[in-house]
């Protein structure tokens, strides 16, 4: 292997989302050989859409095996032997997560041949005192830590790991859809007219229904406005039943949408006034900012922190403060003009920020040092 960018590259992931087939196919092209992911699908339950293939990266289905429940629960992925063998990977990137075990077999075989593993993650697993020293022993294994956001970077420095080893690589949406739709004439208001929605603001979230994205405080902030809102809620999942029955009684108003995708998820966000991420969460904030959209965020995936610049496009929530929602609410729609400009801000900040062609040099950067580290070694 030459220094730079190794000819052959593993790539392994739990499952295959729909909305990261396109980083993957991207990530190929910027590669000099052959990217292999090896990836599983999603249970039943979990209500993920998954990618039907890939273009540029070759992709191997796994056989994912849930072990326990809850706290207590693991990862097997059946196949990964045959796998590996055949991709014969020069630098493999795997979910740095210690609750998948087959990554402790995946690691002995790289460094059996001495080739480096790079870790992909959110950010360290929280943990008490004595499980961060097991911890921080996990993530000095890796040659390399890609994360999304600084403030999950600098959680990996407080933790021990040298900062040269960890690369920001921001989490990125593909923008061809939204920029087509909004190029329309009139896209908003057409948005508006498809869905049916009346006059007063609209309120959107996206994502997957579990407790953890608090969609529940949303309900009853809406509720306790004094002027009228819509509130879209797109996407589905285990905690969609008990949402809707919330809502029944606190805020009849909301629409449960399911899974949307494509140009009809589009028009959501078009269509939608404000967008509001009030737990954790993911790729739906910087597609809203793509939307040119202001934004309200709690934890999402640590970006917020990095897109969200207060009072210029949007509001970082205190997670689980149910007053700061109601209050930020309230401020937003207060000054509808002052709300289109911070949504001109995200548009523009996203661009500057999180592109696709940021988040594949993240990467690409990790490589390159996992690559020199190895050759150092030979």
């Amino acid at each position: 292997m030459s220094v730079g960018l190794p000819g052959r590259v593993g790539l392994v992931q739990r499952v295959l989302p729909m909305y990261r087939a396109a980083f993957f196919d991207s990530l190929a092209r910027a590669l000099p050989g052959r990217l292999s992911v090896f990836a599983g699908s999603p249970a039943p339950d979990e209500g993920i859409p998954q990618a039907e293939r890939l273009s540029a990266a070759r992709w191997t289905r796994a056989g994912n095996h849930r072990l326990g429940f809850g706290r207590f629960s693991f990862l097997w992925q059946g196949g990964w032997r045959p796998w590996i063998e055949a991709a014969d990977p020069e630098i493999l990137i795997l979910e740095a997560n210690p609750r998948y075990l087959t990554n402790e077999r995946l690691f002995g075989w790289m460094q059996a041949r001495g080739r480096p593993v790079i870790g992909w993650t959110l950010g360290p697993a929280r943990a008490g005192k004595t499980f961060s020293r097991f911890l921080l022993s996990y993530y000095r294994k890796y040659s390399a830590l890609v994360v999304y956001s600084g403030s999950g970077a600098m959680d990996f420095q407080n933790l021990g790991i040298p900062a040269e080893k960890i690369f920001v690589a921001p989490n990125a949406v593909e923008s061809e859809t939204a920029e087509a739709l909004q190029a329309r004439p009139n896209a908003g208001k057409a948005a508006r007219a498809a869905l049916a929605l009346g006059p007063s603001p609209v309120i959107l979230f996206v994502g997957r229904l579990q407790p953890r994205k608090r969609v529940e405080s949303l309900l009853h902030a809406c509720a306790r406005l004094e002027d009228p809102c819509q509130l879209l809620i797109v996407g589905d999942g285990p905690d969609r039943e008990r949402l809707e029955r919330i809502a029944a009684e606190v805020f009849p108003a909301a629409r449960f949408t399911g899974d949307l995708r494509g140009e009809t998820l589009g028009r959501c966000f078009l269509a939608a006034d404000l967008f509001v991420m009030p737990g954790t969460g993911g790729l739906a904030l910087q597609e809203a900012m793509l939307y040119g959209k202001p934004v309200a965020a709690a934890e999402a995936d640590g970006s917020q922190k990095d897109l969200i610049r207060e009072g210029e496009n949007g509001w970082l929530l205190p997670p689980g403060d149910a007053a700061a929602l109601l209050r930020i609410l309230r401020e937003a729609f207060a000054d509808p003009r002052r709300l289109e400009q911070m949504g001109a801000a995200s548009r523009r900040i996203v661009r500057e920020k999180a592109t696709m062609e940021k988040m594949v040099e993240g990467f690409l950067m990790a490589i390159r040092f996992a690559a020199r580290g190895m050759e150092k070694k030979s």
